[in-house]
């Protein structure tokens, strides 16, 4: 039965319409990637400090999609078993992404700002992670393994499209007139208007697929992953016993990605402080400086985006899946080093079209290793424990990231050097990974 998940092929649209609604949710995402820093700093917060703002988006990923996974394995609806969730998860963000950007015009004291910004932000993050997941599990649920690869590409691509639009919306904003200077302790209009936007289009996107995409009834699900349907009346196997059973690739990709999310998770909390010092001279989070380079990250993080979307087309020509990873990883490095010693504001192209091919990699490649090595019954909560090795080096990184910063000397670009090493780390990494079911 098994050859038949191998036969089934899906065109190239089918593909891109499981994948569309992923455009507007990373829209969400890559204004929540691009701005929190700057929110934060600009309510206050100190740069040492930061770091310790991004420990609650992957402490509610780790919470959240493990869940979203186990439930939606055994949720079956008129809807569908994933798309209910990626619907709910999506109507919080759009009402959250509302409230975020607005934390300093309440009236309210630092403190009680930064608390209504941090409360906003775990809502953010929280719906965004129940959105989110359930576009890795239908690509898991319906595309077979010979198509994964493009699949993934293919989602990678949209996910990159969306990060495009919502990094470049602020200082777009920006050129048509619309305030990118506030008063102290307020977000700049050009920011919340991104967000008000950024809502806008992702319900738009959710409701897209929602439409488009009619997921497999359960015999057709069985009959496409070869499973046995007397088999699912059994009792469910609890996440822990799943985990000791869970194929070497999920430990062994895991590894790969501790470096990478840790490498990363310094570059979206230490971008904007870090071109404000070498590319505008400046650490004062209230002059026009910083808040230009606010702006400015927002257009580094869509040259990344450019650079993912290209190399994502050429991730499936790779013959070899672990190459494609190695190379993508060491050309990231590079890019990350390189900041470091760029004193030019578009000089920075350079670097962050680099950035984004390990970023094309790891979107793709450890969920084609992953999915390529489970069986079709417990998808979704694999890909949702998964997601634990996105979310915990990020914790680490987070947690770890003022002290980092002072052994670096406290410049902020030197982060970008400590990044570049863990992707290197990452590279090597990759000849451990093992693939297939055991």
């Amino acid at each position: 039965k098994r050859n038949k998940m191998q036969k089934t092929k899906l065109t190239f649209w089918q593909m891109w319409n499981i994948s569309f609604g992923f455009f507007g949710v990373q829209i969400a995402y890559s204004l929540q990637s691009a701005n929190i820093s700057r929110i934060f700093a600009t309510l206050g917060a100190d740069p040492h400090d930061l770091s310790f703002f991004w420990i609650l988006p992957p402490l509610m990923g780790l919470i959240v999609q493990p869940l979203v996974g186990k439930y939606s394995d055994r949720t079956w609806t008129r809807l569908g078993r994933r798309i209910p969730y990626l619907f709910l998860g999506s109507i919080i963000a759009v009402l959250v992404m509302c409230m975020l950007p607005n934390a300093g015009n309440f009236g309210l004291a630092v403190s009680g700002a930064m608390i209504f910004g941090l409360i906003s932000l775990m809502f953010l993050d929280t719906s965004i992670n129940v959105a989110m997941q359930p576009f890795k599990m239908l690509v898991g649920d319906m595309v077979g393994e010979e198509q994964k690869t493009q699949a993934y590409s293919i989602q990678s691509f949209l996910c990159n499209a969306g990060s495009l639009v919502g990094y470049l919306f602020p200082i777009l904003f920006a050129a048509i007139g619309i305030a990118n200077v506030a008063p102290e302790g307020q977000v700049p209009d050009t920011v919340k208007y991104a967000f008000y936007i950024g809502a806008a289009i992702l319900i738009l996107c959710v409701l897209f697929t929602t439409f488009k995409v009619k997921e497999m009834p359960p015999k057709e699900y069985a009959e496409f992953h070869g499973i046995d349907p007397d088999k699912k009346e059994e009792k469910a196997p609890s996440m822990l016993k799943l985990l000791v059973n869970a194929p070497k690739a999920f430990w062994t990709v895991g590894l790969v990605q501790f470096f990478c999310w840790a490498a990363f998770l310094y570059m979206w909390t230490y971008t904007n402080g870090a071109i404000a010092e070498t590319c505008w001279g400046t650490t004062d989070v209230a002059s026009e400086g910083y808040q230009q380079a606010g702006n400015w990250v927002g257009v580094l993080f869509a040259v990344q985006a450019v650079g993912s979307m290209l190399w994502a087309l050429v991730i499936p020509k790779f013959k070899n899946v672990k190459t494609a990873y190695v190379v993508s990883l060491l050309i990231g490095a590079v890019g990350f080093a390189s900041v470091f010693f760029i004193h030019d504001q578009y000089a920075l192209f350079a670097s962050f079209l680099l950035v984004g091919v390990a970023w094309a990699a790891m979107l793709a490649i450890p969920f084609t290793l992953l999915t390529n090595s489970l069986s079709g019954e417990h998808i979704g909560t694999y890909l949702g424990l998964f997601n634990g090795t996105i979310c915990l080096p990020q914790i680490a990184a987070a947690a770890c990231g003022g002290f980092v910063l002072n052994l670096v000397g406290g410049g902020q670009a030197a982060m970008f050097l400590v990044a570049g090493g863990l992707l290197v780390l990452g590279a090597v990494a990759v000849r451990f990974i093992k693939s297939g079911r055991k």
